[in-house]
């Protein structure tokens, strides 16, 4: 079976549904609310288990309820969360998710414990036994470092550095990363920066206009699925799950931008950053194409 690692950020996620998002000095009806595990890496890491892939998370949590309720879930869906941290002087991190009927989302949260955790927290064996590091968010030097251990192990390291590749030097992980995973503003300053390893994948995610693939070997593009969109948390994190699963079951990069496709999309169609993945649930989708 194969095997991902995924590090990064383990949240709780508290997810308020309403009737808009309101503007500054306004209010808005909230008409439900939820509570979930979230994060990036935790996020990837359940979604590659619904596709028979071996997954185990590294990150940090406090010592406190909800860190437990977050290692809870990871494990009730089968993730690996002995390298999962613990750390009593900071609070698990919260996310809470505002989401208007259209599905689309405000964040607001705080760091919390979530990049606690060292490098050296993933051991030399449990990193050997991998075929892919997935980068989510946490410190440039902990991604870096990551990526320096993983390529000198011949580890295939993805990176996806969110939202915060404007604000922080994640150029050494950048330069170690195998396959980048970027939306299309992120993909503008990683490509600016000149810091990309030229030999790359790049994934560029276009989110409802779908995804497209530069390797060197090729490029392709897939427009994505229409769905009734409720909720576009975790959508992202589900592309990922999607193509690094497909990669795994050794398809090539046309068929996993595809299957990307379908599971961000599936994730869009329920509340909350954790659809319920499975080849089965993406045939059926890309059935429809």
């Amino acid at each position: 079976m194969a095997r991902v690692v995924c590090a990064g950020h383990v949240n709780w996620d508290v997810t308020l549904r309403v009737d808009h998002l309101p503007a500054p000095d306004g209010e808005a009806c909230i008409e439900g609310e939820s509570g979930h595990g979230g994060g990036s890496a935790a996020n990837v890491a359940t979604g590659v288990t619904g596709f028979g892939v071996s997954a185990a998370v590294l990150g940090s949590v406090g010592d406190d309820d909800r860190g437990r309720q977050a290692c809870g879930r990871l494990e009730a869906d089968g993730v690996d969360c002995s390298h999962l941290v613990e750390t009593p002087d900071a609070a698990t991190a919260v996310k809470y998710l505002v989401v208007d009927r259209a599905g689309q989302v405000m964040v607001l949260g705080g760091p919390g414990a979530n990049e606690a955790f060292e490098a050296t927290a993933l051991p030399d064996d449990a990193l050997a036994t991998a075929d892919f590091l997935h980068l989510t968010g946490q410190r440039p030097e902990t991604a870096a470092e990551l990526a320096r251990r993983a390529n000198g192990a011949g580890v295939t390291v993805g990176f996806d550095p969110g939202r915060r590749i404007a604000e922080r030097d994640f150029s050494l992980a950048l330069s170690r990363a195998d396959v980048l995973f970027l939306n299309d503003r992120e993909a503008e300053i990683a490509l600016a920066s000149g810091d990309l390893d030229e030999e790359a994948t790049l994934v560029l995610k276009h989110g409802a206009d779908g995804a497209e693939v530069r390797a060197p070997d090729g490029a392709w593009v897939h427009r994505g699925f229409e769905v009734d969109v409720v909720d576009t948390t975790g959508a992202g994190d589900a592309f990922a799950a999607g193509f690094v699963a497909a990669l795994l079951d050794g398809d090539g990069y046309g068929r996993a931008v595809r299957v990307g496709n379908a599971a961000g999309a599936l994730a869009t169609t329920v509340v909350g950053a954790r659809p319920d993945l499975s080849w089965a649930a993406v045939e059926r989708l890309l059935r429809g194409e």
